[in-house]
């Protein structure tokens, strides 16, 4: 039978932490071609955002060139891009979606 001290050591080890994983954002970039409300549909669509907020990234992507949709995990991040751009691209826009690290 382990000893106190033992049992301490042991449960010690188990509660290592973990670092969070890396976090990518996910972006529109502007285009001359892709309607607005196209872009708006997307991220509702997409990003799960409200009529409001989803305008409200439209407007950065149109005034800035590029507008973040949401952060995400690597892979979450990568899915989320593909989606869109194969959307896109069946619907006959050019709309551009990109990630990078956050």
């Amino acid at each position: 039978m382990p000893t106190r001290k033992q049992t301490e050591a042991i449960l010690e080890a188990e509660r290592a932490k973990v670092a969070p994983p890396p976090l990518f954002k996910v972006l529109l970039l502007n285009d001359d071609f892709t309607p607005m409300d196209f872009v708006v549909h997307v991220l509702q669509k997409f990003f799960a955002l409200d009529r409001e907020q989803a305008t409200r990234v439209m407007l950065q992507v149109h005034h800035d060139g590029k507008g973040v949709c949401g952060v995400f995990p690597r892979d979450l991040a990568a899915t989320k891009v593909e989606q869109v751009c194969s959307f896109a691209r069946q619907s006959q826009h050019p709309l551009a979606c990109v990630m990078e690290e956050a």
